[in-house]
């Protein structure tokens, strides 16, 4: 059945979500440049447990919706189509905006650093809309657990990289200045990546 999965879009859309600029990858970028390495690579643990979090009940809740009522899986698949648009739309007026953003430090002990990265994913709309429509991208109707898992693994191991590997950018202030630089230029590749990931959610035959 994981055949049947169109893992690599997936891992492309989860990619460019995480890596887009974000309440996370904001609070990871002020907190590693205003505190140091070590505390962002606390603070994005934290954020990796929550997206984890948001994406196992992403895939079992949607895993039983479609088991249950197939027919269902269309009203989802748009609405996923819809939301990756929307983000597409916000990218694009991002990246031609003259506005700089700020990234925010938080400070704090390791552990508590953990807990408000992990509370700042929980309690994000943006994250559980998100996964809900990561999910309707390739997972065909009966999907195994098993199949969900691997996704569900793989989408987390992806997120650790991504979110660890912001912490350990953003410690470097001369690689924070490029991107910022560049922020509008990513924004734009963001804004490409959610079309085209909408595009084949609304034009793949199921």
């Amino acid at each position: 059945m994981l055949t049947d999965i169109n893992l690599p879009l997936i891992l492309l859309a989860a990619f460019i979500a995480g890596a887009s600029p974000g309440p996370a990858t904001l609070a990871i970028a002020g907190t590693s440049m205003g505190s140091g390495r070590v505390s962002g690579l606390f603070l994005a643990s934290g954020i990796t447990t929550g997206s984890l979090i948001w994406s196992v009940a992403a895939a079992l809740g949607l895993g039983t919706i479609m088991l249950a009522n197939a027919w269902m899986f269309e009203i989802i698949r748009y609405f996923g189509a819809a939301y990756l648009m929307f983000l597409a739309y916000k990218s694009a007026r991002s990246a031609f905006s003259k506005k700089d953003i700020t990234p925010k430090s938080m400070t704090g002990a390791p552990a508590t650093l953990f807990t408000k990265g992990l509370l700042l994913h929980l309690t994000n709309p943006k994250a559980i809309l998100f996964f809900g429509s990561l999910y309707s991208l390739g997972i065909p109707v009966g999907a195994s657990l098993t199949d969900l898992a691997i996704v569900i693994a793989a989408v987390g191991l992806q997120s650790t990289l991504v979110f660890h590997g912001y912490a350990l950018l953003f410690s470097s202030k001369a690689m924070t200045r490029l991107y910022l630089r560049l922020r509008r230029w990513f924004e734009g590749a963001f804004a490409i990546g959610f079309g085209a990931a909408s595009f084949k959610i609304l034009t793949a035959k199921l």
